[in-house]
């Protein structure tokens, strides 16, 4: 390893403290997006994606399947490893899944998608969206480890990217398009890629993306909403627009603008439509 490598406390660090706004403001109203297959029809022009330059080294972890089956990080090594952040109620999340499905089959001795659901529905309803879907890689809940592991998820799909050492090579918040998953693991695995390669020094850097649910919004505390109506509160503020004039959903204009003082009081009264059980 050199000895410029950061280490993964520094990454928290970063992440934690410097991408919030930058990582949030990337919401969109609604995605665009052609077929669900690797490169992507209907995504055209030149492609850049942005990759550390110094990796980060990640401790090794382990998650334990929708079927009871522990997996393990070092099992993973010799591949790209995405692991992905997602929701049953985050339009952008469904709208990524087939590519994911397309990606992990087309490279299934190459990569590795481990979606992390940040539901609170119960397992079941989870485990029947996913069959529905035909999703063909491993699924776990979401857990305090796993987000103390990969910090800063304020945004969904958030997507971390490992190279086949297993180290971090980029943070994805928002919808991560079929043609750069591809590009990025053809690169990282020594693959030729009909794409520009650059390398980045700031994790900072590594947040962008087409699409976003907002998860955190300044002045609402989600923990007042009962869990099983969390997810329909992210989506109505993420989906109704603000009045001062912005042109952006609440949630947008809350991390674009705390101190506004239209989004707040609407984003609170949002909140008490879901404080109560209906």
């Amino acid at each position: 390893m050199r000895a410029s490598t950061p280490t993964w406390p520094t990454l928290v660090v970063v992440l934690s403290a410097g991408l919030f706004v930058l990582s949030a403001a990337m919401y969109l109203r609604g995605p665009g997006r052609g077929a669900a297959t690797p490169g992507g029809a209907g995504e055209a022009g030149p492609l850049v994606v942005e990759l550390l330059k110094d990796p980060v080294e990640v401790p090794p972890f382990s998650v334990t399947d929708f079927d009871g089956r522990l997996r393990q990080s070092a099992d993973w090594r010799g591949k790209v490893v995405l692991v992905n952040f997602w929701a049953t109620w985050c339009p952008p999340c469904i709208v990524e899944i087939p590519d994911l499905i397309a990606l992990q089959d087309k490279y299934r001795d190459r990569v590795v998608v481990i979606g992390i659901s940040e539901d609170q529905a119960p397992l079941p309803i989870v485990r029947q969206f996913a069959a529905d879907r035909r999703v063909n890689y491993p699924l776990v809940m979401s857990t305090p480890e796993l987000r103390t592991l990969f910090p800063g998820i304020v945004a969904l799909p958030t997507t971390f990217v490992l190279d086949p050492e297993g180290r971090l090579v980029k943070k994805h918040v928002g919808l991560l398009t079929g043609r750069e998953a591809e590009a990025m693991t053809r690169a990282l695995t020594g693959l030729a890629v009909d794409a520009t390669i650059t390398h980045v020094d700031d994790p900072a850097r590594l947040s962008h993306g087409a699409a976003a649910q907002i998860t955190e919004v300044p002045g609402i505390d989600l923990s007042r909403v009962p869990a099983e109506r969390r997810g329909e509160l992210i989506a109505a503020l993420n989906t109704e627009p603000c009045g001062c004039g912005c042109g952006m959903s609440v949630a947008k204009c809350r991390v674009d603008d705390p101190s506004c003082d239209v989004s707040l009081p609407l984003a609170q009264t949002i909140a008490a439509r879901f404080a109560a059980n209906p």
